[in-house]
């Protein structure tokens, strides 16, 4: 039997996660991306006013992410990280200039909340229960009316968190999609929660690797192809793909997977529910050398960012729903982040070394409750067509987990309904 043709619309992480994984089962596949290159939030680039080579964003993975664990193994990706053999967490408070380390044990059992150097400071070991306050939620209710916000544990933990895996202010971000990524990360112990640091860069670990193997395995990518439309007959069926630059019949047995920001898939099929309201990232991206620690990252309590990246020669800060502040000047946020950095590191305020600001505003879908009830399933009901990214309906937050899995699951489909 002649292998079917998936044409997969979209190369990032989602649509990367499809084609793998059809291609690594012997099914043709051809990839389009409109932009020159694969990897769309998760990728890097050299930049030239500041010299080096830098990720447009930062991106912390745990052990606990079973979907990227995946997608690194097929890939063959997975040595090209470091993977720390103990879950610690180092964190800043820049009001107290308090330092400490959260040092989880690898076990289910968190014995290391009695133990008053490994736990936050001025918190109790009982307070650490109040994460179980998520696990019993509906979906209607937010992060803020689960949990006692003016605790130091929520300050000091929980908030920088929340907001960075969610992307979206406390007050309005889904108790649910928090409590489904949490279980997948803390619920599984300290084995679950062990960082993990690529060693050169985004791309090196999760493009660079997965296109060699999609095009190994017979796989094609074409970039410069964006889609404008594609015809459907009334069944469901679609027929053909129209590209900016390419006119594309399709085979009665052939598949496409869409994996394209929730704008742009609204824009081809009209009637789709999709998310409507988005949240805004920021990175700041600093050259300069600075102490390393073990972790790789610091979470800063009080300051504009909520989490410190370092690598040799830069160091890259991450506001997360960054929409919260009013501000467009990119001079004023390098401004503004390296005085929190210069106090993390102990270095002039005044000498802010040079930088680069990278804004995303539609980063990811607001992770309000209201929100995710918008999200549509992989499979909408037509005969060949199959959705994919992290603002589909996968149970969590955008994550690089959540876009892996959506892929996956996009993937899924296409056997599935292919074989019935």
């Amino acid at each position: 039997m002649t292998p079917r043709h998936i044409h997969i619309i979209g190369a990032g992480l989602a649509g990367l996660s499809s084609a793998l994984q059809l291609s690594l089962m012997g099914h043709k596949v051809t990839v389009y991306e409109a932009a020159p290159y694969a990897g769309g939030r998760c990728r890097s680039y050299f930049d030239k006013g500041l010299g080096c080579r830098i990720d447009n964003g930062n991106h912390l993975v745990l052990s606990g992410n079973v979907a990227v664990q995946d997608y690194l193994e097929l890939s063959g990706a997975a040595h090209t990280f470091h993977h720390q053999t103990e879950p610690t967490f180092p964190f800043l408070d820049l009001e107290s200039n308090e330092r400490w380390t959260i040092r989880m044990n690898n076990g289910l059992m968190p014995w290391w909340i009695l133990d008053p150097k490994r736990r936050v400071p001025q918190t109790r070991p009982k307070e650490y229960m109040s994460a179980l306050n998520f696990m019993f939620r509906d979906e209607d209710e937010t992060v803020a009316a689960c949990m006692d916000t003016k605790s130091p544990l929520f300050k000091r933990f929980w908030e920088p968190m929340a907001i960075a895996a969610l992307n979206t202010e406390i007050e309005n971000a889904s108790a649910c999609l928090l409590a489904n990524l949490f279980a997948q990360s803390f619920g599984g112990g300290g084995a679950a929660c062990q960082p993990m640091i690529p060693k050169q860069g985004l791309s090196e670990s999760f493009v660079t690797p997965c296109l060699e193997t999609i095009r190994q395995h017979g796989g094609e990518i074409k970039f410069g192809h964006r889609l404008r439309t594609f015809d459907v007959t009334n069944e469901g069926q679609v027929t053909s793909l129209d590209f900016t630059n390419a006119h594309i019949n399709l085979a009665p047995t052939d598949w496409v997977i869409l994996a394209v920001p929730p704008w742009v898939a609204q824009e081809l099929i009209p009637n789709l529910l999709t998310p409507t309201e988005f949240r805004g990232i920021t990175n700041v991206h600093y050259r300069i050398e600075v102490p390393q620690n073990p972790a790789g990252f610091t979470g800063l309590i009080g300051g504009v960012a909520e989490w410190i990246f370092t690598r040799p020669d830069v160091v890259s800060v991450t506001i997360s729903a960054s929409d919260r502040y009013d501000e467009e000047n990119q001079e004023a946020w390098a401004v503004a982040v390296w005085d929190d950095l210069a106090k993390l590191y102990d270095l002039d305020p005044q000498k802010v070394p040079p930088y680069r600001v990278v804004r995303e505003k539609r980063a990811t879908f607001a992770a309000t409750p209201a929100q995710n009830k918008m999200r549509p399933a992989a499979y909408i009901g037509w005969k060949n067509l199959a959705l994919a990214g992290d603002w589909t309906a996968t149970s969590l937050p955008s994550t690089i987990e959540g876009a892996i899995r959506s892929g996956v699951k996009a993937a899924q489909v296409v056997l599935r309904w292919s074989e019935a």
